[in-house]
């Protein structure tokens, strides 16, 4: 302890001018990749530079009682980073978006960078909000066809018109996949193409919900049936 840090431009900003803190004022630092919350004393604070003393590391936040990995098809604006940013408080542990038959944003190749970075910093706020330390894993956006190909295993696909629910398939040793649609859902081909790759279609009650919903209620319940929720 006692290492002092140059703060990231953005939380150094957050700081300084939204919460107008001053030197000897504590804060929380988390970098994501160790999993401890490390209490700081803000040093110093210029207009655009804060450094902080660190004091104390917290214990290391334990593993989750089930990793949920969430492979999303690519919603409009504020529906994906709804749907970004609540899966992450509900405590999912990697994320990738999908480029499907259905997804209505179009974007030249140069500006999908920006638009991860976006996503990444959704992801970083909402970890800091909700006191997570483990940082989510946000993959790269790929296609529909490319990921099913990787052979993801334990997926569960949410599909409307399944037989099951989730409550009515085998319980996960430690981990599963929630595959979820797009503004729209999934095509029929997309639908079969996910069947034939082994993933098992499961429905979420007898309402058809909207996609930045149905992700965080699969979430949520499977939480509830085997996760941190019980």
């Amino acid at each position: 302890m006692g290492e002092e840090l140059q703060l990231p431009a953005g939380v150094a900003h957050h700081i300084l001018q939204v919460l107008r803190m001053k030197p000897g004022q504590e804060i929380i630092l988390f970098n994501g990749a160790d999993g401890r919350d490390y209490r700081a004393t803000l040093m110093q604070g210029g207009k655009k530079t804060a450094i902080a003393g660190v004091t104390s590391a917290s214990e290391v936040e334990p593993p989750p009682r089930l990793s949920i990995r969430l492979a999303l098809g690519i919603s409009r604006g504020e529906r994906m980073d709804l749907a970004l940013q609540k899966s992450v408080e509900l405590g999912v542990a990697q994320i990738t978006p999908l480029f499907t038959a259905r997804t209505q944003v179009k974007l030249p190749p140069q500006r999908w960078q920006k638009r991860q970075q976006h996503w990444r910093g959704i992801i970083i706020s909402a970890c800091e909000q909700s006191g997570r330390r483990w940082l989510p894993v946000l993959h790269p956006a790929q296609s529909y066809r490319q990921w099913l190909e990787h052979g993801e295993e334990q997926v569960l696909f949410l599909d409307p018109e399944a037989k099951y629910s989730l409550a009515g398939v085998n319980r996960p040793e430690a981990s599963l996949c929630l595959l979820c649609g797009p503004e729209g859902g999934f095509s029929e081909e997309e639908k079969k193409a996910a069947i034939a790759a082994g993933c098992t279609p499961v429905r979420l009650g007898p309402r058809v919900l909207r996609a930045e919903t149905a992700p965080l209620a699969a979430i949520a319940a499977a939480q509830t049936l085997w996760g941190d929720f019980l």
